[in-house]
């Protein structure tokens, strides 16, 4: 955990170079929030480039304690998207500074019509696999591991927790399940890819279209894997990959840890050897309900062409 409020001002200084409309021209305001993470105070900006090179053993990293007010927040959404003109938000500016810090905020095409930014709040009827549900288990997940432009860091701003404080964002690290997961079954995930579906968003026109992808469960160096992975959309075609992935879901369990953000926190989920998870939560429907901000960021190492921040990226499978 890192604290920031001792970059309290220097931060504050840095929200106000920033356009106050972000929505309204995005690519102008990721210019700026590009040069405003140039100035970032260095040991912060030390941390957050040592967590895009290596991440750490833990899967995440958490800024706690950033400048914000709640005074300045309208009431928590009820629909998507935002107005064009709501103007920036605290979190939504640290949001743009450590993404920038990290690499290219990223929208995805078929979700949420392609935002960059998306407001992450309680919604009625929302279907179970949807961030936007809250009364069951938002269940483990590697964010879109079914995708080629699978982002590499998740990010999650909070400007309002739940009311009782049970919303626990759980995070399980790969790097602390592999000294759990048997030889044998390492080298079955390593081996060959798994049979995967979509999240509705990326579905078109078909209720269930059943696996659609093939995603590496285990990959790259042997030795200190990535990982992809979702308990609800990966489907093992074979009695050994079946047991090979209920070991490596048994480990991820034993080392997963509880985040409970709270106003001011800032979560980054290493994507690609971390995967994460929601507890359930009651919502009171009063205009203060969780309210989070979400940003996507895929890093320069993984890209294979020219990318801009702000891009907006079609639906490719695995």
């Amino acid at each position: 955990m890192v604290a920031c409020d001792q970059w309290a001002g220097a931060l504050t200084a840095l929200r106000g170079t920033l356009p106050k409309a972000p929505r309204a021209d995005l690519p102008a305001f990721f210019a700026a929030a590009g040069e405003a993470a140039g100035q970032l105070p260095e040991e912060l900006a030390a941390v957050l480039d040592t967590f895009r090179e290596d991440g750490n053993e833990h899967g995440y990293l958490l800024l706690r304690g950033l400048p914000h007010d709640e005074a300045e927040l309208p009431a928590t959404p009820t629909s998507s998207p935002p107005p064009s003109e709501r103007e920036l938000l605290a979190m939504e500016a640290w949001l743009a500074l450590v993404g920038r810090r990290l690499g290219l905020p990223t929208g995805y095409r078929e979700l949420r019509a392609g935002a960059v930014y998306h407001d992450v709040y309680p919604t009625p009827g929302a279907h179970d696999l949807s961030s936007e549900s809250s009364k069951v288990l938002l269940d483990f997940h590697t964010e879109m591991a079914y995708h080629r432009d699978q982002p590499h860091h998740v990010l999650l701003a909070c400007s309002r927790a739940d009311h009782a404080g049970r919303a626990a964002t759980l995070v399980g690290s790969v790097r602390r399940a592999i000294a759990l997961l048997p030889d044998a079954d390492r080298a079955e995930l390593l081996a060959r890819p798994v049979p995967c579906q979509v999240d509705i968003s990326f579905r078109g026109e078909a209720a269930d279209p059943g696996p659609s992808a093939r995603v590496p469960v285990l990959y790259g160096d042997p030795g200190d894997p990535c990982l992809g992975y979702d308990r609800e959309l990966l489907a093992p075609d074979t009695p050994r990959a079946k047991e090979a992935l209920a070991a490596l879901s048994g480990a991820l369990d034993e080392v997963t840890e509880a985040v409970y953000l709270r106003p001011g926190d800032l979560l980054v989920v290493d994507n690609f050897r971390s995967t994460h998870a929601r507890t359930a939560f009651t919502p009171r429907w009063d205009g203060r309900d969780r309210w989070l901000h979400r940003m996507y960021i895929r890093t320069p190492g993984q890209l294979t062409g020219p990318a801009e921040p702000g891009d907006v990226v079609g639906f490719r499978a695995k």
